[in-house]
C-alpha cells in the first residue's frame, strides 16, 4: 500500500511538472488560500486572483480623481458599531453564505448600470436609492426590503431586528457614497450597527487585486 501511494504521488508530481491544468496558482489570495468557491445565483464561481502577472486594472477603476462632492474620500470608520472589513473578511462572509448560512447577505449598493459592468460573486443588488426616502423610496417598499430581504419583523409599526441578517455592503470603493448612504439610512431605521459590515475598498480594491468578478445573477 505504501509503495502504491509513493507511485501515485510521483505520478502526480510529474503530471503537474508537465504543465497540467491542476498546476498550483502562482498568484494566490494568501499563502494558504489559492481560491474560494462561491455560489452566485445557481452557479458555482471559483474566486481567485488574475494569474496574468502583467495584467493591469480595469479601466473603469483606473481614475485617480473624481469631482468631490459627490465622489469624496470616505472615512475608515463610517459609524459607531459598524465594522469596516477588507477582502479576506469579505471572502469569509461569501464562503459562509455559500455554504448555507442564511444569516448573511452580501449587498452591492450600486445602481444597476454599475452592477452590470461586474460585481463580486455572491452579491445581490439592492441600490442605494431603494432605501433612500430622499430619492423616492416609499415606506412600503422600504418595509418590504427590511422584511423580505433582511429578515426584520414589523410588530405593529415597530421593527424587531433580533433575527435580522448580517448585511455586508460595498459599492465602488473608498470614494463612493452609495453603500455609506445605504448604511446610514438603515441605521436611521434602527437596524443594529453590529449587524452591518462595510467593505470600504469595494470594487476599486477588488479590481486592483485582480479578484474574480461576474455579471449580476438573476434574482
Amino acid at each position: 500500500m505504501q509503495t502504491r501511494a509513493i507511485v501515485i504521488l510521483c505520478s502526480l508530481s510529474l503530471w503537474l511538472a508537465a504543465g497540467s491544468s491542476l498546476r498550483a496558482a502562482e498568484v494566490n489570495i494568501t499563502p494558504e488560500i489559492e481560491s474560494v468557491t462561491i455560489r452566485h445565483g445557481d452557479q458555482a464561481v471559483n474566486v481567485m486572483r488574475n494569474q496574468n502577472q502583467t495584467n493591469t486594472v480595469n479601466p473603469a477603476f483606473a481614475k485617480t480623481s473624481r469631482k468631490c462632492p459627490p465622489f469624496c474620500i470616505q472615512p475608515a470608520s463610517l459609524a459607531p458599531g459598524v465594522e469596516t472589513i477588507a477582502e479576506i473578511e469579505m471572502l469569509d462572509y461569501l464562503r459562509r453564505m455559500s455554504e448555507g448560512d442564511t444569516s448573511i447577505l452580501v449587498i452591492d449598493s450600486r445602481t444597476p448600470a454599475w452592477v452590470a459592468k461586474g460585481t463580486i460573486p455572491g452579491a445581490v443588488n439592492i441600490p442605494w436609492t431603494s432605501l433612500n426616502p430622499a430619492k423616492g423610496a416609499d415606506p412600503i417598499s422600504i418595509g418590504e426590503i427590511l422584511e423580505e430581504r433582511f429578515g426584520a419583523r414589523n410588530l405593529e409599526g415597530l421593527w424587531d431586528y433580533r433575527d435580522a441578517r448580517t448585511l455586508v455592503m460595498f459599492c465602488n470603493g473608498m470614494w463612493c457614497g452609495q453603500s455609506p448612504n445605504n448604511i446610514m439610512n438603515l441605521l436611521g431605521f434602527g437596524y443594529p450597527a453590529h449587524k452591518i459590515k462595510w467593505y470600504r475598498g469595494g470594487m476599486q480594491n477588488w479590481e486592483i487585486l485582480g479578484l474574480t468578478t461576474v455579471k449580476p445573477a438573476q434574482e
